[in-house]
């Protein structure tokens, strides 16, 4: 059995060739059962156990079955260690054989990007070319770079709560050859942008739905509880509002509070990744649209398939 590191999965995985894996993932059989939530009992702040399972259906090719177990350890910081941690089992789909452990924080940004990307793929303007990346976390890079491979983006406007933060990874992926540029002023980037990404702990509202502009694309990552918003009631409302999975209803910020609040109705939620993968309608120029995202295990094995058989490739 193979351990694969972030080093290497940074060196076989690209985008679009990631986006493309996770189209063909949500249009296919995989089978993604419910993941499972263990909160694990410890002095002080409580410790939490995710199990996210998935597993290819009898039509796909090279059958797989994989679980990406994450541990939440809030005070871990204090520690010096990351609070959030987690390892993707990889296994053969026809005998259960183990046959690849991935570093799990790694695959996870890069999928979670990806899934972004591809709804922007059928969500955003074709011509967008100005991005608003709020956030200069870990994600931040990977959404940019996702992002920029799906459409002709010749501007991409980084804020950040820490100017500084936001400036200093500005700066990197400027000498990159990336165009992005550290922002202060929020609302009057978001009020040209075409493009608006968010990945935030944000507890309130960050994007106001009076800032964007017909024809705008706002991509909620962030928010993963619901005490967590990044974007305000009017931006839903005014957007046609698209989720990765069902999960994002009950789960995560924004979509799921907003729902439960009376903000938006159910109905208002136009479909899945998977539906836009399968039936995308025509994009409504002047539509505003809403993509909100809670994370699928289909996405991590379509990434950790896509790693394995690049590393296979590569051997040979």
């Amino acid at each position: 059995m193979r351990v694969v590191s972030s080093a290497e999965i940074d060196r076989v995985l690209s985008f679009p060739a990631l986006i493309d894996a996770l189209a063909e993932a949500f249009r296919g059989d995989m089978v993604t059962p419910v993941r499972h939530h263990h909160e694990i009992e410890r002095p002080g702040a409580h410790g939490t156990l995710l199990l996210m399972p998935s597993w290819t259906g009898p039509a796909m090719r090279d059958g797989f079955v994989g679980v990406k177990i994450v541990s939440v350890f809030p005070e871990n910081g204090a520690r010096g260690l990351p609070s959030v941690m987690g390892s993707y089992l990889l296994m053969d789909g026809a005998t259960g054989a183990p046959v690849s452990v991935l570093d799990g924080t790694r695959l996870t940004v890069w999928r979670t990007a990806a899934a972004s990307a591809l709804a922007a793929r059928h969500l955003a303007r074709q011509d967008a070319g100005r991005m608003v990346m709020v956030g200069a976390g870990a994600l931040a890079p990977f959404l940019i770079r996702a992002h920029l491979s799906q459409r002709p983006i010749r501007e991409v406007a980084l804020w950040n709560r820490n100017d500084a933060k936001a400036r200093s990874l500005a700066d990197e992926l400027a000498r990159e050859g990336l165009p992005v540029t550290a922002v202060t002023d929020l609302e009057a980037a978001v009020r040209q942008a075409d493009l608006v990404s968010c990945a935030t702990l944000s507890t309130a509202p960050i994007v106001k739905g009076g800032w964007l502009k017909q024809g705008a694309h706002l991509d909620l990552v962030g928010a993963f509880n619901l005490k967590m918003r990044e974007a305000d009631d009017e931006a839903l409302r005014r957007a046609q509002v698209y989720i990765d999975t069902p999960a994002a209803k009950t789960e995560g910020g924004d979509v799921a509070v907003a729902l439960h609040s009376g903000a938006i109705a159910e109905s208002h939620i136009r479909g899945t990744l998977a539906d836009l993968c399968r039936h995308a309608p025509p994009r409504d120029r002047e539509a505003v649209t809403a993509f909100k995202s809670v994370g699928a295990a289909l996405e991590d094995l379509a990434a950790a398939m896509l790693v394995w058989r690049s590393l296979k490739s590569v051997v040979k």
